[in-house]
């Protein structure tokens, strides 16, 4: 038949093939295949920009996951553009603000033609605070404000846009009876700290300045000490912790952004792997494919960034206002922005997809998933613990340079707290949706949904989870520094509302202004007060600056029951003081009945040489001090006009404290327009029971601001969220109606869908929030307080937000349960 089959194909004895067969077993063996190398620079833009290319070419569901990142991106980009613009902001403000002051620093300076007597004329009008100047110059080159092209002469006034525009409205009617000025020029934006500041220069005679409770004069404008005080150190933690809280939920929402459409675009790379594609090769494509949404994002958010630039300046809120040349973001924040959002919607996509089996024949999503781990998560809430516990009583104290490092510390503490807060969300939700069962059917439906893809339900709220648990500790933390800068002032508003300070020259002068005061509409009574000093002549002091002194308060019976506990009191009585040791020293005693007192001063300092005496009566009564109005204690002697002729005080000084009638809307304009009549610069002072630190009132209206802006942005981006999630659900709907589901019974199951997310969220959000709050009391100094009333209007916006989320999400839910939702290309 044939040779041997393994045997040589040629005819022979056989050794040649034995020799061959025995050659090729001895040749060395082949090499192994080398491993595929790591793909380099070239590769990995390769792959990306085929992404790119599915996300332009990738037909209409392509573009729409797009448009939806470019949305989400776009919003959390517009938001970190204005918190990167901030500094600028800030710093524009204080430039001018340090440009147009006109404090005296140090010596004042003598008149001379380089000089200008100036003073404050300061006035409110209903919610707005209008600041004013009176001047007049000394010489022929007195130095100008900016912002404004001379000085106003005497009866004429620049004023700032606002403040024409409101002179020039049917709202400042009753504001044009103040200023009997003539306009002859507008402020320009130097002389202004923002466009929608209420300012005026006006210019008066140089005798008005005499009855001018405070006047000074300056050679040049602005100020020449600008570093100011440092803030305290709560404050500053204030700060910190409001910029993490209002800023962590931006930049969540931006990294689930880049999530949008996720299964659609997982089903697609299946057919890449079908063509040859390998699983690092589709990973880069689809981060290329979110890559681009996220730069088409970028250009989304720089272009809402220039509209709410326009709307924002000129805008007035809370009483800040901004030009446009100010809200301009800082060029290093700028470049971290234009980095940071398209590298981390890279670096999440390829996160993302370290759990997906992409096979050619589909994605390995729905099987059973592998258990979420918690050990990870526990560990970045315990680190950030770990970062803020040593700051514990010692956040303000100073040491040898390491406090600057402090505010960092615990920005980066709060900041890993947050975080592991809003980490521990979707394996809470996964833990405790597995356990649900039976139920009615839109239960069935929305818990079988959460079952499949919880983390898709919980990145859904992880931004207002985050938010709310930050505004919990937020707000702990701002009731205490509230209560640390709130001051009780120890006036009396039921006394008396409103209070004025005047310089008179003589009791005619003083009987006047009470009489003006009292005419003005809604003015119930005026308790007016007429004072001045005296000294002891007994005194053997040799410097005029060491002779005790007193007060002698002129002022009729009701006014004088508001200084003192007085039973019984007549026209022309005199009552002698005996006040609180806390207010009086020992030598104010010296003012006994038939004592002779010298009220003769000369600038404040008493003049024995030159004494004007006056005899105590011997039938003045002895009264105890009481608390006026306005929180102050008197000394001395009080008399009426009939024992005391108020001509015969040596520079006195007048006070009326008002009373007003609430049922006369706008009674303090009224008041406001009489003091105008008496002293151009005549300041009328609301009584308050407490006052607050400006810095602490400026940092509540900037981070109002902020939580203002974050809360619309969470609203807006979680509607985003849930459209997409609908898109994604579309076709599935449109089955479930097709076969006889109620529309009333797939609305329930969105609801349910969305709720038990939301409670769970809450849930850890109050837990990570009082841990935070704690922590941040304990920072300051302070013990643990938990504003409960707080806790829960946090939590009820929270739940109020996703309610509104979820209604505004009805109409396009009903939308996509139509059967043409079943069509297909």
């Amino acid at each position: 038949m044939s040779g041997p089959k393994d045997g040589p194909t040629s005819p022979g004895d056989g050794t040649t093939g034995r020799a061959t067969l025995t050659a090729v077993r001895s040749s060395p063996p082949a090499p192994a295949p080398e491993p595929p190398r790591r793909p380099g620079i070239a590769r990995w833009a390769a792959d990306l920009a085929m992404g790119g290319r599915f996300a332009v070419t990738g037909g209409r569901e392509s573009w729409a996951r797009t448009i939806m990142t470019a949305v989400g991106v776009g919003l959390g980009v517009t938001l970190l553009l204005i918190a990167a613009s901030v500094p600028s902001m800030d710093s524009g403000r204080n430039e001018r603000n340090n440009a147009i002051a006109a404090f005296g620093f140090g010596e004042e300076p003598k008149p001379g033609p380089g000089t200008i007597r100036l003073a404050m004329a300061n006035t409110d009008y209903h919610d707005k605070d209008i600041q004013g100047l009176v001047m007049a110059p000394d010489g022929d080159r007195p130095p100008r404000p900016p912002g404004i092209g001379r000085l106003p002469a005497a009866g004429e006034m620049w004023v700032s846009p606002a403040l024409k525009e409101l002179l020039a409205s049917d709202e400042g009617k009753l504001l044009r009876d103040r200023f009997p000025y003539r306009t002859i020029g507008v402020i320009g934006d130097s002389g202004l700290s923002g466009p929608a500041e209420y300012r005026y220069y006006a210019g008066v005679p140089q005798e008005q300045f005499d009855r001018v409770p405070s006047d000074y004069r300056i050679d040049r404008w602005g100020a020449q000490d600008t570093s100011g005080d440092e803030l305290d150190p709560a404050l500053v933690l204030l700060v910190v912790i409001g910029c993490v809280v209002l800023l962590l939920p931006v930049l969540i929402f931006i990294a689930t952004a880049a999530r949008f459409g996720g299964e659609r675009r997982d089903k697609r790379l299946a057919a890449l792997r079908l063509v040859g594609a390998d699983i690092h090769m589709t990973r880069r494509i689809a981060a290329g494919e979110s890559l681009f949404g996220s730069v088409l994002g970028l250009a989304v958010g720089a272009a809402l960034f220039l509209m709410v630039r326009e709307a924002i300046s000129g805008a007035s809120m809370m009483g800040l206002s901004f030009f446009t040349s100010d809200i301009t973001p800082s060029l290093p924040l700028a470049l971290a922005i234009v980095l940071t959002v398209p590298a981390s919607a890279v670096a999440v996509t390829l996160l993302a997809l370290r759990a997906i089996a992409i096979e050619p024949l589909g994605v390995v999503r729905n099987a059973t998933p592998k258990r979420r781990r918690l050990w990870w998560r526990l560990l970045l809430p315990l680190l950030g613990i770990g970062l803020l516990a040593p700051l514990a009583g010692g956040f303000g104290a100073s040491g040898s340079g390491g406090s600057d490092l402090k505010p960092y510390q615990a920005a980066a503490g709060a900041v890993l707290l947050l975080i592991g807060t809003t980490a521990l969300l979707p394996w809470l939700v996964e833990a405790v949706v597995e356990r649900f069962g039976k139920g009615p059917v839109p239960w069935q439906l929305a818990t079988r949904r959460l079952q499949l893809s919880s983390g898709t339900a919980a990145r859904a709220v992880s931004g207002i989870t985050v938010a709310v648990a930050g505004a919990i500790a937020l707000q702990m933390l701002f009731a205490s520094v509230e209560a640390q800068n709130t001051e009780e002032t120890n006036q009396d508003p039921n006394r008396a509302q409103l209070v004025m300070n005047m310089n008179v020259d003589n009791g005619a002068q003083a009987r006047d202004a009470f009489a003006r005061l009292g005419a003005a509409k809604g003015v119930r009574s005026v308790l007016g007060v007429t004072e001045a000093s005296f000294s002891d002549p007994r005194s053997k002091a040799k410097d005029p600056a060491y002779i005790p002194t007193d007060s002698l308060t002129v002022a009729d019976c009701p006014a004088l029951r508001e200084l003192a506990h007085i039973t019984s009191c007549r026209d022309g009585d005199v009552f002698t003081v005996t006040a609180d040791p806390e207010y009086t020293g020992p030598d104010h005693a010296f003012a006994k009945p038939g004592a002779q007192i010298n009220l003769a001063f000369d600038d404040g300092i008493p003049t024995p040489d030159k004494p004007t005496l006056w005899t105590v009566p011997r039938s003045a009564k002895e009264v105890e001090s009481r608390q006026d109005p306005i929180g102050a204690q008197r000394s001395g002697i009080l008399a009426t006009p009939g024992a005391f002729d108020v001509s015969d005080l040596s520079d006195p000084q007048a006070v009326a404290m008002l009373r007003l009638d609430p049922k006369v809307p706008d009674a303090e304009e009224y008041v406001r327009n009489a003091s105008a009549t008496i002293a151009p610069t005549l300041d009328v002072m609301q009584l308050t029971s407490s006052s607050q630190s400006s810095e602490f009132q400026a940092i509540r209206n900037v981070l109002f601001i902020g939580a203002t802006a974050t809360l619309l942005l969470i609203g807006a981006s979680m509607i985003v969220t849930t459209l997409e999630q609908l898109r994604d659900r579309k076709r599935l709907l449109s089955v479930l109606v097709a076969f006889g589901t109620r529309r009333t019974t797939l609305s329930w199951s969105i609801l349910w869908q969305t709720a038990v997310p939301v409670v769970l969220g809450l849930a850890l959000s109050i837990a990570g929030g009082l841990a935070l709050g704690v922590l941040l009391l304990k920072m300051v100094g302070e013990g643990i307080a938990v504003d409960w009333a707080g806790l829960a209007a946090m939590t009820g916006i929270g739940a109020g937000v996703i309610l509104v989320v979820t209604l505004a999400s009805l109409p396009p839910l009903w939308r996509m349960m139509r059967p043409e939702g079943l069509r297909t290309e």
